[in-house]
């Protein structure tokens, strides 16, 4: 009896976390993508994750594509929220394959943030602010 019940759920348990476990370590692929990010909120019912949208701008003028993107790593987020407004590079994994929502709104997962102060058109760029000091 025990063997009957007990042992085919166990297997289909066993495959399932393998499943999420390949899907979560998988990449399909990598990948940068520069811009500002203009938001960052933390969401979800039980699993929070941060999700995001970076406006991207082609040529200054023209109308901005938004790349909407999740973040699960908190440290990553926090680096994410000191760049908001500013030019940035965000570098993510897709993933695909993973059935529900609490493992993000998107394909898209951030892994790291650089900040981005290249010349956007000849002679026009965009300086980093200085850093703010301690008050003393």
């Amino acid at each position: 009896m025990f063997k009957k019940l007990i042992l085919p759920l166990l297997v289909v348990a066993v495959l399932v976390a393998a499943y999420f476990f390949a899907m979560l370590n998988w990449s399909y692929s990598t990948g940068e993508r520069a811009g500002w990010v203009q938001k960052l909120s933390r969401k979800g019912w039980l699993c929070k994750t941060w999700e995001g949208e970076l406006a991207m701008v082609a040529m200054p003028g023209t109308m901005s594509e938004k790349f909407a993107f999740t973040i699960r790593d908190d440290q990553v987020a926090e680096q994410v929220r000191k760049v908001i407004g500013r030019r940035v590079e965000l570098r993510y994994e897709e993933k695909v394959g993973l059935p529900t929502s609490c493992f993000g709104d998107t394909r898209h997962f951030v892994t790291g943030v650089t900040l981005n102060e290249q010349e956007l058109t000849p002679g026009l760029v965009i300086p980093a602010a200085p850093a703010a000091s301690a008050p003393r």
